[in-house]
């Protein structure tokens, strides 16, 4: 008997002498935390370390909890990726005690407004009375834990709640019927940049900092800061409507103009004229102020802002751009920086970008812009679409396909009685598609009895000066059917607002866009592109590698100089969506 009992002993004293050896090194590596822990200053509430291990959560808390907000159940999702991740250990607390990152974003809360966003839908939690019944509690580990539980997940619930706006926009766009944006989105992952700001995780994003994704969100933030200023001072006086002004002019209306450019703002309303004074019988009145070239300097600079021709003279839309109250300029920039929410947290090296309130195109190479050329776009009833996509390959000497409604409203009558009328027009029948395409004679159609779902044919407009897409187009395959092409109608590019197409982008310079695009495909430089034109004959170049392009809406943006630049909302699409934003 023993003999039997010996070797349990010995194998107990054994087990018994590990156990101690484990207990000895994890003590130590607790000691070793806790003065790593002092020497980064600790955390934010309470005195000291507390006993005891940290508690954990588990699926079931968590969902419960998010769950018990309704500011935070959309946010369940991105809670429970990120507890599971780190395998549901406390991501706000170490060693009982709050890390520092929770004070900085109980503060960049504070500051929503700084940001357009309303700080009352973030301050879901009372942290105030949490962080004083958690002091309390401290010597009570029960409570204490449950405490520290509770508050670890509302702060995650209020990180997520706050973020997934900050980063990813109050507004889906998608989701919102009259918002017009199918621009490729924000993919970013809240869970992973919360891992970063706990300083648990590297990235080459400012997550950790609160920080905006873009510059030029952070441009429209400083903006949106300095116009606040000028609102809470007053805003700014308007001018009388009909107000014409040329430089050398004198007149009243100049001290109007003098403290909406370059003084402080007037305390006046903004549909009101300061009384004049009278002046006494037998006296003469001061004379009118004169509009100089300093003014003419900042008048001038304000239609550049604006977008408007540079001429200096103050008159029609140069006084309406003045007299936009300031209050809607500050919403105008807000939901410019909404947009920026929405787009993808990078851009690529490469791409292109159509602004269509700014009827502008802007080249990007290695992150800058290499040139830009201005652009025609839809009218209001055939409007642009907004959306992202790879331009494949450049078409030159394109043929021109007409749209039904053109077929059936203009050529049917007069085809009906001349099929040769098309030749006129240098048009064309077709059966087929592309190469395979085959020519038909009109005068074999019966054009009195063409129906659009019937018709098997396509009517195209030759190559040529009179070709509606002029010499070039650069095809992204779409839905929508848009493209970038020439035009022949050059001289609308000298207009300010040119909103003339069906859709489609004209571009100013074609030649010099396909030039670039085909830079770095052997054989086809600019002329052999301009050989290949005047063979009237359509040819299909692909791109040596396809290149984003973007169809963009912004109608406010601060430039390099720091001017703030505004836009009109040529779709409406800013009203719809400020419907939606601030409502």
């Amino acid at each position: 008997m023993n003999q039997a009992i010996r070797p349990t002993f010995f194998t107990t004293l054994l087990f018994w002498l590990m156990s101690l050896t484990l207990v000895t090194a994890s003590c130590s590596q607790d000691q070793k935390d806790t003065a790593q822990e002092a020497e980064s200053g600790g955390g934010l509430f309470g005195t000291g370390p507390a006993g005891g291990a940290q508690p954990t959560l588990d699926s079931v808390y968590i969902t419960r909890a998010m769950n018990a907000e309704p500011a935070f159940k959309p946010q369940l999702l991105w809670a429970k990726k990120f507890y599971r991740e780190r395998e549901f250990r406390l991501g706000w607390f170490r060693n009982h005690e709050v890390v520092p990152q929770a004070k900085t974003l109980l503060s960049v809360i504070n500051k929503a407004a700084d940001e357009g966003l309303d700080p009352k839908n973030y301050k879901i939690k009372d942290f105030d009375k949490l962080f004083a019944e958690l002091d309390k509690a401290q010597g009570d580990s029960t409570k204490r834990n449950a405490l520290e539980k509770e508050i670890d997940v509302a702060l995650s619930g209020t990180y997520f709640n706050y973020a997934s706006d900050f980063y990813r926009g109050t507004v889906n766009p998608r989701e919102v019927k009259g918002i017009d944006w199918d621009v490729k989105r924000n993919k970013i992952k809240l869970h992973k940049a919360l891992m970063t700001i706990l300083k648990e995780r590297e990235s080459t994003y400012p997550y950790y900092e609160f920080e905006p994704l873009h510059p030029e969100y952070d441009g429209l933030k400083k903006a949106l800061a300095q116009y606040r200023t000028i609102q809470r001072n007053g805003g700014w006086p308007a001018l009388p409507a009909g107000t014409r002004l040329k430089p050398g002019d004198a007149s009243p209306n100049v001290t109007l103009l003098r403290q909406r450019l370059l003084g402080t703002p007037a305390p006046v309303a903004a549909t009101e004229m300061p009384a004049q004074p009278v002046a006494d019988a037998g006296t003469t009145p001061d004379p009118a102020p004169t509009y100089d070239a300093e003014l003419v300097a900042a008048v001038k600079e304000f239609q550049r802002d604006m977008g408007l021709k540079t001429d200096g003279i103050v008159s029609g839309e140069t006084v309406k751009q003045l007299n936009v109250p300031v209050s809607d300029r500050v919403r105008q920039i807000t939901v410019n920086m909404e947009r920026w929410r929405w787009v993808p947290k990078r851009f690529e090296k490469d791409y292109l970008l159509v602004n269509i309130p700014d009827y502008k195109l802007h080249v990007i190479e290695n992150e800058k812009e290499a040139f830009t050329m201005r652009v025609i776009v839809g009218k209001t009833l055939n409007a642009t679409p907004v959306f992202s996509d790879k331009v494949e390959y450049v078409v030159l000497s394109p043929y021109w396909n007409v749209p039904w409604s053109i077929i059936e409203k203009d050529l049917k009558p007069k085809l009906i009685n001349n099929p040769a009328y098309l030749d006129r027009l240098d048009m064309e029948v077709v059966q087929g598609y592309g190469k395979k395409a085959v020519v038909v004679s009109p005068s074999s159609i019966d054009w009195s009895s063409i129906e659009q779902k019937t018709f098997k044919y396509t009517v195209r407009r030759r190559p040529g000066p009179k070709n509606d897409l002029g010499e070039v187009k650069f095809i992204f395959p779409n839905s929508n059917d848009v493209y970038l092409h020439d035009t022949p109608h050059d001289e609308l590019f000298s207009q300010g607002k040119r909103g003339f197409s069906h859709g489609c982008v004209r571009v100013e310079e074609p030649l010099k866009l396909a030039e670039y695009l085909l830079r770095n495909k052997p054989g086809w430089d600019m002329q052999t592109i301009q050989d290949t034109i005047a063979e009237r004959r359509e040819k299909h170049v692909s791109l040596k590698e396809a290149l984003p392009v973007y169809l963009v809406y912004f109608t406010s943006w601060v430039d390099e100089a720091g001017h703030v630049n505004f836009r009109d909302d040529i779709y409406g699409h800013d009203k719809a969506l400020a419907q939606e934003y601030f409502n």
